[in-house]
């Protein structure tokens, strides 16, 4: 079984890319920029719910651990990309079910999509 420890700190992680996201959509001036960072912060808590549900009851136990963190990085591309990071190296940790697996597969789609869409700045 994964240490939900891990699970726990995925779910802040996103939760935390998502309030970074929403600052940094809020300073921009880049209209582009400005609607990339809007879609990240609309769908990165649902899909951290969806994984945290999905975690729980496959797991018959509540994620009670949340590790307190927040940085403000200005550079909203190094923000995604250390959250992609992290999830890519700690994926097997989190949890080895398929179908949290499935939904960690979605949060790093929407992160490498953003990266991208940032990109074309």
């Amino acid at each position: 079984m994964a240490e939900s420890n891990k699970a726990g700190e995925l779910v802040i992680k996103c939760f935390h890319a998502r309030t970074v996201a929403h600052i940094q959509h809020l300073q921009t001036e880049s209209y582009s920029q400005h609607k990339s960072l809007e879609e990240f912060y609309i769908n990165i808590v649902p899909l951290a719910d969806k994984f945290a549900e999905s975690y729980m009851g496959a797991y018959g136990s509540r994620l009670d651990e949340f590790p307190g963190i927040f940085i403000l990085n200005p550079d909203p591309m190094s923000s995604l990309e250390a959250l992609q990071t992290w999830i890519t190296d700690n994926r097997e940790e989190i949890s080895e079910l398929s179908s949290c697996q499935n939904i960690i597969d979605e949060i790093l789609e929407l992160c490498f999509s953003t990266i991208y869409k940032l990109s074309l700045q």
